[in-house]
C-alpha cells in the first residue's frame, strides 16, 4: 500500500537555489548516522552545508570551531575520525565530502 503525502504548508516547499547541500538517504539507511558521535555528525553536516556540488570547502579550523562552538581538540578528533571512516578528505587546506563508501 502506497501512502500519499501532501505538503502541510504548500507555500513553504524547500527549493535548492544558489548554494547546494545534499545528504544521501543511504547515510541513514546504511548505518552512518548511528555509527557517528555527536561531534562527528556536527562536523560532517557542517561540511556538507558549506561545500560546493563537488563536496569542496575551504573553511579553516578556527572558523569551523567558532561556528560549531567546538574546542580545537574536539574538532580535530571529529575530523580525524571522519577521515578514518572515509567520509571526508582533507589536504591541509581543502576539505572534500566524499561519496559514501560502498
Amino acid at each position: 500500500m502506497k501512502i500519499e503525502k501532501h505538503p502541510i504548508k504548500p507555500g513553504r516547499i524547500r527549493r535548492i537555489s544558489g548554494s547546494f547541500a545534499f545528504i544521501e538517504h543511504a547515510f541513514l539507511r546504511n548505518g552512518y548516522w548511528s555509527a557517528l558521535g555527536h561531534r562527528e555528525l556536527l562536523v560532517y553536516f557542517f561540511l556538507v552545508l558549506v561545500s560546493d556540488k563537488k563536496g569542496l570547502s575551504y573553511y579553516g579550523y578556527e572558523k569551523i570551531c567558532k561556528i560549531l562552538r567546538l574546542h580545537l581538540d574536539q574538532f580535530l578528533s571529529a575530523r580525524d575520525s571522519l577521515i578514518e571512516k572515509d567520509l571526508i578528505a582533507f589536504d591541509g587546506t581543502l576539505f572534500q565530502v566524499l561519496s559514501l563508501p560502498s
